[in-house]
Order: C-alpha cells, then structure tokens, then sequence
C-alpha cells in the first residue's frame, strides 16, 4: 500500500504549543481540512486557521459538558476502516463516513491537575476519555492514518510531508503509533495509582495484585556497569519526593552521569540523609568508606576522609548542608579527586573554585528529603522485588541493654551514630565508630567474623575506647570477641540469635555494655 496523503486531520489538544503554525502549514501546503473540537477550535479560529467543528462532522453536538464529543462512529469509522478493505469502504461510504488520515491529539493534563492538590471531583473530570480512543484508535489502524501526540514533532512530520508529496512514512506512522501506546500507558497507570491512593481497602494497597512503575527516560548513558553494557536513566513519573531526590538533582558541571555513579551517589545520598546534623558520607563502590556527623561541615568532611583516605580517593561525596568554598578548600588541600558530590545546594564561590576541575560532577538538589518512606524496587531474572525502604522509628528509650554494665551517656550518643552509619554497609555488616565519625567497617563478607576483622584492621588503635554497630545479630560469639580484644566498650545490635545469651556472657567478662535494638538492618 501506497503512503496516504494527509488531506482530513482531526485535531484536539491540551498543550496547544505551536498547533496553530502546524495546523495553517497543514491547510495552506497540502490543503488539508482540520476538524477540531472546543477550546481547540477557538484558538485555531483566533488564529486565522479555517476549522471544522467537530458537531459538523458527527451531526451531534457535543454533549454532557464535553464529557461526549468524539466517542462516534462519524469519528473513528474514519480512523479505523482499512483503507484497502472494498467491505470498509462500502460501510463507510453507506454511512456518510469520511476518512480521517491524521490526528493530532494530547491528552488532559491529569498528573498536573493531581499534583495542583486539586479535589476529588476536579480529578475525575480531568480523566481524558475522547483523547485516549482517538489516538489508539488512530494508532491501530497506523497503515493509513498518522497520530500524533507531542508537539515537539510538528516540524519533522511537515519535512517529511515535504519530501512525500503531502504524505508520511510507513516508518513514521509506525513510530507515531508505538508512542501512543507508551503515552496510553502512562497515562493509564497514573490514573490508576492515584485512584487507588483515593479508596479504602484493597484498592489502597501499597503492593497491590497489579502495580505499574512510570518511567520517563532522563537520558542514555555512554555504557553500563562495564563498556560492553548499555544502559540509560529513567526518572520515575510516580516519585513523591521528586524535587529533592537525586533523580531530579541540577548538574552544575562535569561529564555526564554514568551508571556507576548514580549507583555510588544515590548510596552516597541515602546514607547522608540519615542524619539531622551536618553531616558528610564517602562512597567508593557501593560502600561507605568514611562517614561524619559534626556541627562543622568542613570537620564533617575531614573526619570522614580521614577513616580511609586510600578509598576515598575517586570516590563519590554527599552532604546534607549546603557546600561552601571552605569544604571545597579542604578537599583540595587533601589533594581528593572526586567523581561526584551531591548536595542541597553550593555557594557561588565553592562552584567557582571547583570550575577548573571540568571532569568533577557537582550535583544539587535544593534541599533533602527525609530518608524511607517511598516504595524500593530491584530487578531478579523475570520479575521484579518491591520493599518499603528501610525507614523505622527506634527510640533508644525502647531498647534494651542485657549487660551487666549499661552504656554511658556518651556511649550511647555515639552507638545511635554507629547504628545509622551501619545501615549503609553492605550486610554482614560491622561500622566501628569514635567522636561520631566511622573510623572502620567491614561488610559484604559471607561471614560476620570477617566484616569484624576487617572493621578492626581499618580502625587500627583508633577502636580503642571506640563503640561498634552490627546491622544483625552476632550468630556466634567470635564476631563480638573480635571487637572486644581491639579495645571496643560498646556493642549495638538487633538481639534476636538462639545464642544471645552466649554474645551476652561474653560482653559481660569483657565488661563491653551491649544494646538490642530489635531492629535488623540488612542492606544486601
């Protein structure tokens, strides 16, 4: 079959972006008739674009407050009959249906409107019904009619018109078409995850029996995890935290954002936000390798750098205040290479002083989201695991000590540091910290013993007089032993083992006071 010359378009959009100069190219180049509907048709009219009224062409009015203007067989007859089908053309013919050969359509701005705050019945209304049938309709039937659905395409499809004698590619219908079915879906999903926020029971469910995840591609990376992988970084459309997440974040400067580095600064980024004082995380690897809480940024940062200055060296920076140019000062003078830092925002001078450094990722966010609360997604061969994220009250007045010595005051400050510094290591996972900085960790290990032993050779003389966070509990008493003998005075950890009471008897003959959250925190 030929390419069809577009010589009936429909057109009826939200965005009306550069419709009307489309529209009077369409008529003035290839005479082209448009038919449009409401507020469309009165912005072509203002225009100067000649229109035909949808009730013209349908010989009903448009009806229920709009609700009812396309949904007619006048309508999609002329966009679903195959052109090249005798029977098709006999029946449209017998009914005074005439083809429609392009539809020009964008849908009602239904996220816009939920995300105004808009009520419940202002909603409903902005849930397209008309848009939707036209452009699957059109989609379906892509051999005859082209549908088009962003104006961002107006000027390719009018130079391809050019080219073709008034007509577009069966490539470029084909195109068109699986947009529609990706724009549908969307469009679908997020009606329908919003009408499950709005009912009680089973629909509300945060894992419900069918979930779609809306993604929005951000843009292609140059490869993957290793050169040989390609890969590219979708946004998700459906994210409450949107407007302070890493997703979202403004790149002042750098290369483009790799695989690898959204994987570090996201690591990086959720470990910062754990904290309400100023505080700096490092990560190289998926794994923290220093991290400071302090009331100065700056010894946030040189304390955090100062537990393994070897790792740090290429890795990724978070931090939870804004950076000034005394941060980037200090990093310099510790000679740091970084491949990214991500931060709620950068003063004018530390992004000046960093402007030299072209291959340096700054990445701002204009504020921090609290950690948890947002439903977490990971991939397996055929399917996909959903969890909420990590985020749980724990009150230290909640916890138990089952030692004979009991935490002092300042131990315990320090142990809820060193417990939320755990987190973010790698299960089995084992943080040594002193002075609210981590000093060693050792986590990813098949066995808990071996993250202690780790912990213990980074911290060298520093565990002495330091505490210890174990992310889950010690299956045996060698893994606490290992902390004791380095000098650690206090232990905590989740409880929960059958053989608690051994880990008990053996902090209790090394006089080490040990805490039980209740709590694990694996991060696998």
């Amino acid at each position: 079959m030929s390419n069809p010359e577009v010589k009936r378009v429909l057109v009826s959009v939200t965005d009306k972006t550069g419709v009307a100069d489309f529209a009077r190219a369409l008529v003035d180049e290839f005479g082209a008739e448009i038919i449009s509907t409401g507020g469309t048709a009165r912005a072509l009219k203002e225009a100067g674009v000649p229109v035909t009224p949808i009730d013209d062409v349908t010989q009903f009015p448009e009806m229920m407050d709009g609700r009812v203007k396309t949904l007619h067989p006048r309508v999609h007859g002329g966009l679903l009959a195959k052109r090249g089908n005798p029977d098709h053309m006999a029946q449209a013919a017998e009914h005074g249906i005439q083809m429609i050969d392009m539809v020009v359509v964008n849908l009602y701005a239904f996220e816009k409107t939920v995300a105004s705050g808009a009520d419940f019945d202002t909603c409903i209304e902005n849930i397209d019904i008309g848009g939707p049938s036209m452009l699957r309709s059109a989609a379906k039937n892509f051999e005859s009619v082209t549908v088009v659905t962003d104006p961002a395409s107006y000027d390719a499809i009018l130079d391809e018109m050019r080219a073709n004698g008034g007509a577009t590619t069966r490539e470029t219908r084909a195109r068109l078409a699986l947009a529609v079915y990706q724009t549908t879906a969307a469009y679908d999903a997020a009606i329908s995850a919003w009408m499950a926020g709005q009912l009680d029971g089973d629909a509300a469910e945060k894992f419900p029996a069918r979930k779609s995840v809306r993604l929005t591609k951000a843009q292609d990376l140059r490869y993957g995890e290793n050169p040989h992988q390609t890969a590219a970084f979708y946004r998700r459309d459906d994210y409450a935290g949107a407007e302070h997440s890493l997703a979202h974040a403004h790149q002042h400067q750098g290369k483009e954002m790799s695989y690898n580095n959204y994987l570090d600064v996201d690591a990086a980024w959720s470990a910062v936000r754990e904290y309400e004082n100023p505080a700096c995380v490092i990560v190289k690897h998926l794994t923290p390798c220093g991290v400071c809480e302090n009331d100065d940024l700056v010894e946030a940062y040189q304390r955090a750098h100062a537990c393994d200055p070897v790792s740090a060296y290429g890795g990724v920076m978070a931090f939870n205040r804004p950076v000034s140019d005394d941060v980037v000062t200090a990093i310099f003078e510790n000679k740091q290479f970084v491949e990214c830092i991500i931060a709620p925002e950068f003063s004018q001078a530390a992004l000046d002083m960093y402007a030299a450094k072209k291959n340096a990722r700054l990445l701002s966010t204009g504020g921090v989201n609290p950690a948890g609360g947002e439903v977490e997604y990971r991939a397996v061969e055929g399917g996909v695991l959903c969890q909420d994220a990590d985020a749980v009250h724990e009150d230290p007045a909640e916890f138990t000590v089952p030692t004979k010595r009991k935490p002092t005051e300042a131990e315990m400050d320090e142990l809820m540091f060193a417990w939320k510094a755990c987190k973010s290591v790698k299960s089995n996972a084992i943080l040594i910290a002193k002075d609210h900085a981590s000093v060693g960790a050792g986590g990813g290990q098949p066995n808990r013993v071996n993250s202690a032993r780790i912990a213990v050779e980074q911290a060298g003389e520093k565990a002495q007089g330091a505490v210890a966070a174990s992310d889950a509990f010690f299956p045996f008493r060698d893994g606490f032993d290992t902390l004791a003998q380095a000098g650690v005075t206090a232990v905590i950890q989740p409880g929960g083992s059958i053989r608690d009471e051994e880990v008990i008897a053996a902090a209790d003959e090394q006089g080490v006071a040990m805490v039980f959250t209740g709590h694990r925190h694996f991060r696998h």
